[in-house]
């Protein structure tokens, strides 16, 4: 653990890429503190590690002997915790030049990609883990077992999320690198696609020589950007997907309720494995992980039977439960491709059952770019509730509002309807259910919130 680690102090330590490194420090021996703007789980699951977890942002919250203040993209200039770690000198270290650190001398798997990161790391942390190797992993989000977004494992291999939101993903030097898929997003700070192929090309220039590059054969935005680092001196690049030229080719996908059964074929063999999530893109993710192992030198087989153990995470297709014969289920997706990759693994799974969604758009700069694709996203469901804008780190754009996505999803023929006060939003889709729906708690914000408060209303 370098020096600058042993007495760190996080500005929104409740974060899901916060808490993880915080989390894992506090493992490692040293003496984390940090603040966040409400109390929460996660904020309850670090202090049982022996972390000081302040609520609210105050300069007096920050130690003087306080050996660096770390932050992510989100935490604005103004910060009262920031500005005083300026005045008293204290070095200010990036979220991502942080876990970087953590990775020192370890053997590290990246996971990049517009969708699909948190899933795909997620599946090769519980993977690794079920075959003894007892690896280090950060996520962004919570496993279903064991419960944990972050975990300092006895083992060498490390493996993270690489977020591109920010660019911050040049940070890493990883053994192994995947790219799920390549779509412009996070629109903040990428203007065009050519700026996100530039950056998705310096990622893959990070990979340590004689690495391997884990990439899409079937999505076009990574077919592209295969064509573009091909070159890379010594990077070695492995493509997984349904195309006839992947170089670990999905020969089937058989949905069988909520799991799926895959085969690839792996050196003119065929393997059979398990997944045990719905969903072709769930599929998918589960082959980039099986790859991304085999270029760890794991024995395919060995993978693929530990990959069944993965039962999922936590706002990936959730189950938050039942009442009055209505299923209740929570979808973190927030981009119209996630959107309609979730509707349609749960159209799958649901058979004649209808599917009701309450979705809450995030960010207005997302909105501004992709209002359109996520109304007609929307209209795969029966029927929607649309909440407000969930900024999050944005202030308001003039004329951006969820009337463009509820525009959108009527002309494409949904019904929808628009729900402004939160608070009203669990009896109004509560109301719409009936024995054998499914609703979906869908998007990036505050709306995972709802679920409980659905399942109360539909037990009256």
């Amino acid at each position: 653990m370098p020096t600058a680690m042993d007495r760190p102090h996080f500005i929104g330590i409740g974060g899901a890429g916060m808490s993880g490194i915080a989390k894992i420090l506090a493992q490692r021996g040293a003496k984390v503190a940090g603040s966040d703007a409400r109390d929460s789980a996660t904020a309850e699951a670090l202090r049982a590690l022996g972390a000081t977890v302040h609520i609210g942002h105050d300069a007096a919250h920050l130690a003087p002997d306080a050996t660096c203040v770390v932050v992510s993209s989100a935490i604005r200039a103004d910060n009262p915790e920031l500005a005083r770690a300026t005045e008293l000198g204290i070095p200010v270290v990036h979220r991502s030049d942080a876990l970087a650190s953590l990775m020192d001398g370890l053997r590290p798997i990246a996971v990049a990609g517009t969708h699909g990161k948190t899933t795909t790391t997620s599946m090769l942390a519980v993977t690794l883990a079920t075959l003894g190797l007892d690896p280090s992993y950060a996520i962004g989000g919570d496993l279903d077992a064991p419960g944990t977004n972050a975990l300092h494992g006895g083992g060498d291999i490390f493996v993270a999320e690489a977020d591109e939101s920010d660019r911050s993903f040049h940070k890493y030097t990883p053994e192994v690198a995947i790219v799920l898929n390549v779509e412009l997003d996070h629109h903040a700070n990428y203007a065009s696609m050519d700026e996100i192929y530039e950056s998705f090309e310096i990622f893959a220039g990070k990979v340590v020589p004689g690495g391997t590059l884990v990439i899409s054969a079937d999505q076009p935005g990574a077919v592209e950007l295969t064509k573009r680092v091909r070159d890379l001196g010594e990077l070695k690049v492995v493509t997984y997907g349904e195309s006839e030229d992947a170089d670990l080719r999905i020969h089937k996908i058989t949905a069988r309720g909520l799991t799926s059964e895959v085969t690839v074929l792996l050196d003119g063999k065929l393997l059979t494995f398990t997944v045990s999530v719905p969903g072709r893109h769930y599929a998918n993710n589960a082959v980039a992980a099986l790859a991304a192992g085999i270029a760890l030198g794991i024995p395919s087989r060995n993978l693929a039977g530990a990959l069944k153990s993965y039962t999922g995470v936590k706002r990936r297709l959730q189950l938050k439960g039942e009442a009055a014969g209505v299923q209740v289920i929570d979808s973190y997706a927030h981009h119209p491709t996630e959107m309609t990759a979730d509707l349609e693994a749960m159209r799958s799974a649901a058979g004649e059952s209808r599917i009701l969604v309450l979705f809450q758009p995030h960010l207005f700069s997302r909105t501004q770019e992709l209002g359109k694709e996520m109304g007609e996203a929307l209209a795969l469901a029966d029927s929607s509730v649309v909440l407000d804008i969930y900024p999050a780190r944005e202030d308001p754009i003039p004329g951006i509002t969820s009337a463009l996505i509820i525009d959108a999803a009527r002309a494409a023929g949904a019904d929808v309807r628009a729900v402004a006060d939160k608070d009203a939003a669990p009896a109004v889709i509560a109301g719409m259910a009936r024995p054998g729906d499914l609703v979906l708690t869908m998007g990036a914000g505050d709306v995972t919130d709802l679920g409980p408060l659905i399942l109360a209303e539909l037990s009256k």
